[in-house]
């Protein structure tokens, strides 16, 4: 009877300790991944604004 219940603490224990090296480990890399994300995302978005704006400003005036 008390080798289940040993057992049972022992795997929340392991889940536990395995569950902070993760939060310690992986939470810094996601947040590292997201920021360099959001940066990238930026500096797309204001290439595609500026190239746009250039492509109308190059296009002659509509004569009538």
């Amino acid at each position: 009877m008390i080798k289940p219940v040993l057992q049972f603490a022992a795997v929340g224990l392991v889940g536990v300790i395995l569950w902070k090296v993760a939060a310690g480990l992986l939470l810094p890399l996601f947040f590292l991944l997201f920021k360099v994300a959001l940066i990238v995302a930026l500096v797309m978005a204001a290439v595609w604004f500026f190239r746009k704006d250039r492509g109308k400003a190059d296009t002659p005036p509509a004569s009538s």
